[in-house]
C-alpha cells in the first residue's frame, strides 16, 4: 500500500515562490521515479516534472524550465517541487505520483493534491 501527501501550497503574489513536498505515509517514494503534475480549472491534468529513482535525471515541462526545480531526500522518503517566478498561469491543484517499480512507465500512486493560487 502507497500513501502519498502533497503539502505545501497556498495563495501567492506573482513573482513569489512556493515549495511543495510529496511525502509517502505509507509505502516508499525510494527507488522509483516520481513525478509532478497539476490540473487547472476546466483543464485536463498535465506533466510538470519528474525524476528518477536515483535522482540523476529530471524532466521539467517547457512551461516551467528555469523557474521550477525537483529534487528527492529518500531518506525523508519526500519529493519536493521548488518554484520560483510564479505566474497567475501556474495556479492549479498540485499532485505527486510515484510509478509502480523502477522500470515501469505507468504512474500508479496518486496523492490528493495540494492548491496553489498564484494572484497578481
Amino acid at each position: 500500500q502507497v500513501r502519498l501527501v502533497e503539502s505545501g501550497g497556498g495563495l501567492v503574489q506573482a513573482g513569489d515562490s512556493l515549495r511543495l513536498s510529496c511525502e509517502a505515509s505509507e509505502g516508499t517514494l525510494s527507488s522509483v521515479d516520481v513525478g509532478w503534475f497539476r490540473q487547472a480549472p476546466g483543464k485536463e491534468r498535465g506533466f510538470v516534472a519528474s525524476i528518477n529513482w536515483s535522482g540523476s535525471v529530471t524532466n521539467y515541462a517547457d512551461s516551467v524550465k528555469g523557474r521550477f526545480t525537483i529534487s528527492r531526500d529518500d531518506a525523508k522518503n519526500t519529493v519536493y517541487l521548488q518554484m520560483n517566478s510564479l505566474k497567475p498561469e501556474d495556479t492549479a491543484v498540485y499532485y505527486c505520483s510515484r510509478k509502480g517499480a523502477r522500470g515501469l512507465a505507468a504512474y500508479t500512486y496518486w496523492g490528493q493534491g495540494t492548491q496553489v493560487t498564484v494572484s497578481l
